[in-house]
């Protein structure tokens, strides 16, 4: 029988007794120094960090990236070549519940990816849906504030969702999908993910290009339809997590297959939608996808509060080789996602071990909270900033990005002038049966129960728009849910395409 090791405080000293806390006799009262009392206590107050703004229910495991094609072409990225294999952590979470949401919940779900090259980490934050709800960042704190709870009831509030959407069009596309069976996964092993952003690879010859980056699911689309998932909450709330954790346990191994869509730099502006809006996709029959390798999931963490509670994931982690584009939502959240890290786990969470580079680094970043860092181990005290004349880390030119050839004049530009928010959305609805379109009607009118009605009819006008079928379909399941008639209306179609169907 192996012996256990020796329990000891923080500090190393040995526990002699963690039963029982020191009192002045039998009766008496605790004594203020028994340092081991104090120091559980104040641990254990301590124990609880904010949880995420947004994403805060997850899930996540550990697994590698293997590439098998070929667009060394496009990208110097190592991380990208021919026969790559990058350890790196998944984290997968729903988007408005808290920590203790039930997982069974229709909503958008999160797709974090960190991988851990020899060039310094890449983190691709996305999610299950290749769109967003909005395209400008300054909409995006408002959008959430619809998503969370009210301040008077604090419940959700269904109203707010729905005042916010109707008088925001361009979040057609994506609450079409959201309502549609691919809103209420089973897990997350059975589901897509998505770059979602426009990025950009570059090359060694200095030339850019846009790219969209798509991950396929190799174990196919499940979903839950609302009946089911209410019954699955009913029996457990941690659906999700007992689907991934025990799969890997019993070596079930979920894995994807990783695309990209490739679009040459100055066909953006060519394009007659723009390839930068986060509410629109890039037509397959224009940029086709193309295979490019695997991620594989295959190892569950030791810790969940240590893996994957403190994993934190930015687009502000690229690599040489892969950037950014002048997508707007793309550019708020470079900065707002370590923020967030920042005021969540600490100025210096790239310490924690998980986020922590597999390579040495070099930086001049000093003091402050978290700071095991330590400096830079130039071996000269001196070399503490930059330029200096003692050794420390310099630039490396080779590192530089090709400049953005897509330029314009500073303004506050009206993202919904001019912008065609119901084609897609048309193109994604037509693609359903029979039967999707009736779930998707069906979800709609529960998601809508009880909104005031002036809310309901601006909603309606834009499914309207998207295709008479699609406005006439809601109203049809609204009044089947609540008993009130509304009577279906003919829609002066809107293009030459919608009046042929």
């Amino acid at each position: 029988m192996s012996k256990n090791p020796t329990m000891t405080t923080t500090a190393g000293a040995p526990i002699p007794d963690n039963q029982n806390s020191i009192t002045a006799g039998e009766r008496g009262p605790v004594l203020l120094q028994d340092y081991q009392l104090l120091e559980k206590l104040a641990h254990q107050n301590r124990e609880r960090i904010p949880e995420r703004a947004v994403h805060a229910k997850g899930w996540g495991a550990h697994g590698t990236l293997t590439i098998t094609g070929d667009i060394s072409k496009f990208t110097k990225a190592k991380v990208l070549q021919p026969g790559a294999k990058t350890p790196m952590i998944a984290r997968f979470s729903t988007v408005a519940g808290e920590m203790g949401a039930a997982d069974a919940e229709r909503d958008v779900r999160g797709f974090s990816l960190k991988f851990y090259t020899e060039e310094g980490n890449w983190d691709l934050v996305g999610n299950n849906t290749p769109v967003f709800f909005v395209r400008d960042p300054v909409k995006f704190p408002d959008f959430i504030h619809t998503q969370k709870r009210h301040p008077k009831t604090n419940m959700r509030s269904p109203t707010a969702m729905w005042d916010f959407w109707s008088l925001s069009p361009e979040s057609l596309h994506q609450v079409t999908i959201l309502m549609s069976d691919r809103g209420l996964p089973t897990d997350v092993r059975h589901i897509n993910g998505y770059g979602s952003h426009t990025f950009s690879l570059w090359n060694d010859a200095g030339e850019r290009y846009w790219v969209k980056f798509h991950f396929k699911t190799l174990q196919g689309h499940k979903h839950w339809t609302n009946e089911e998932a209410e019954k699955v909450i009913g029996k457990t709330r941690e659906s999700t997590q007992e689907d991934l954790f025990n799969a890997i346990e019993k070596g079930e191994f979920p894995r994807w297959k990783m695309q990209v869509q490739i679009m040459p730099e100055l066909d953006a502006e060519k394009t007659s939608y723009n390839p930068f809006d986060l509410t629109k996709v890039w037509p397959h029959s224009e940029y086709p996808m193309i295979d490019i390798g695997v991620f594989e999931l295959n190892r569950n963490a030791d810790n969940y509060f240590a893996e994957i509670e403190n994993a934190a994931y930015s687009p502000s982690n690229i690599v040489p080789g892969i950037g950014f584009s002048p997508d707007k939502m793309l550019q708020a959240r470079i900065f707002s996602y370590a923020d967030a890290h920042r005021h969540r786990l600490g100025t210096h969470y790239e310490n924690i071990p998980v986020n922590q580079p597999k390579i040495p680094i070099a930086h001049y970043h000093r003091d402050g909270q978290m700071n095991t860092y330590g400096g830079i181990r130039t071996g000269h005290p001196d070399a503490y900033y930059e330029p200096n004349s003692f050794g420390g880390p310099v630039e490396a030119p080779s590192a530089k990005e090709p400049p953005l050839r897509i330029s314009g004049d500073a303004a506050r530009y009206n993202h919904r002038i001019g912008n065609d928010d119901y084609s897609q959305p048309r193109a994604l609805f037509n693609l359903f049966d029979a039967g999707q379109k009736e779930r998707l009607f069906s979800n709609i009118a529960a998601a809508m129960g009880g909104i005031p009605r002036e809310i309901e009819e601006r909603q309606l006008a834009h499914f309207d728009k998207v295709h008479p079928d699609y406005g006439n379909g809601v109203r049809r399941a609204l009044s089947k849910a609540d008993g009130t008639e509304r009577p279906a209306i003919s829609v002066t179609p809107n293009t030459p395409q919608q009046a042929a169907e």
